[in-house]
């Protein structure tokens, strides 16, 4: 019997033995390079820019610029950090749009705070931004704000200006409030809850629009980012994409000021029915659709 114990904790000292001999498994350290390399593959398949991807979110989680990850690949992140930057990169390859998880996009120059609730800015709608500078208003209604980044742009270039901003969705007015205090406009933003020009607002020398006009019938066929990640209330524009814009311009009259302009975005095969129902109700105004960079169709001009 004594030999079987001295057996036994001589077996269990070498098990100690043969355990503590054994290296533990040590996740490798990651470099910056390595990790961005990494990113890249993983993101090529559902973007045409996976390296620049891969570079934003990294410096989105280490809270630094791009150029200095560019400057320092041998940076090594932490585990903390680099379990994080895996775990968005993940979220990117499985296509929800980048500007979600980083909680911000530029737009015209400025950095805007984005969340699910709003659509995210496109560089298109620059177009709209750049004619309504041109004509330098005074007072300016925006129709369906969301993230607030029209009226916010116009708000900081032209400092003699007063905007009206209105918003249906709640959540939505919140993002908007937030990126007007960021920008220092809050005195010449004021935010509305509405629907289109309802509560109406006062006489305005310019109308702005960013309506949804997506017909709700090419809904379906949208990229998998955004019809399954953007709102849909800021997408589908009813059976011909023009509904909202109906309303607008159905309303519009009794807010614009003699001699006001309305620009609306539109779809890039919009112009003509757009123009047509402009004539409707703008019997004698001069009405024109505006090419964007790529020359579709985008912006619907009405000037009385």
């Amino acid at each position: 019997m004594v030999t079987i114990l001295a057996v036994k904790k001589e077996n269990q000292a070498l098990e100690v033995e043969s355990l503590a001999s054994t290296p533990k498994r040590v996740r490798p350290a990651s470099s910056v390079g390595r990790a961005l390399a990494q990113a890249s593959a993983k993101l090529d398949a559902i973007t045409d820019a996976p390296l620049l991807e891969a570079e934003v979110l990294l410096a989105h989680v280490l809270d630094a610029s791009r150029a200095t990850l560019l400057a320092h690949p041998e940076r090594i992140l932490t585990a903390d950090q680099l379990t994080t930057y895996q775990t968005l990169v993940s979220q990117r390859a499985s296509n929800y749009p980048l500007p979600y998880l980083t909680g911000r996009v530029e737009f015209y120059g400025l950095e805007f705070e984005i969340t699910p609730e709003v659509l995210i800015p496109r560089p298109e709608t620059e177009t709209l931004v750049d004619l309504a500078l041109a004509r330098r208003p005074e007072t300016i209604v925006d129709v369906g704000t969301g993230s607030g980044c029209i009226a916010v742009a116009l708000a900081v270039r032209l400092p003699q200006a007063t905007i009206c901003a209105i918003e249906i969705s709640p959540a939505a007015l919140a993002v908007a409030r937030r990126n007007v205090e960021r920008h220092g406009v809050a005195d010449r933003v004021r935010l509305i809850a509405g629907d289109v020009l309802n509560p109406r607002p006062s006489p305005a020398d310019l109308i702005v629009s960013n309506p949804p006009y997506i017909p709700t019938g090419d809904c379906a066929s949208l990229p998998t980012s955004i019809r399954h990640h953007e709102p849909r209330q800021a997408l589908d524009g009813g059976p011909d994409g023009l509904a909202l814009i109906h309303r607008l311009l159905a309303q519009a009259p009794g807010v614009l000021k003699p001699a006001g302009m309305l620009l609306i975005e539109i779809g890039a095969d919009q112009g003509e029915a757009a123009s047509r129902l402009a004539r409707t109700y703008f019997p004698e105004a001069v009405i024109c659709a505006h090419p964007d960079l790529a020359g579709r169709d985008r912006v619907l001009e009405v000037r009385t």
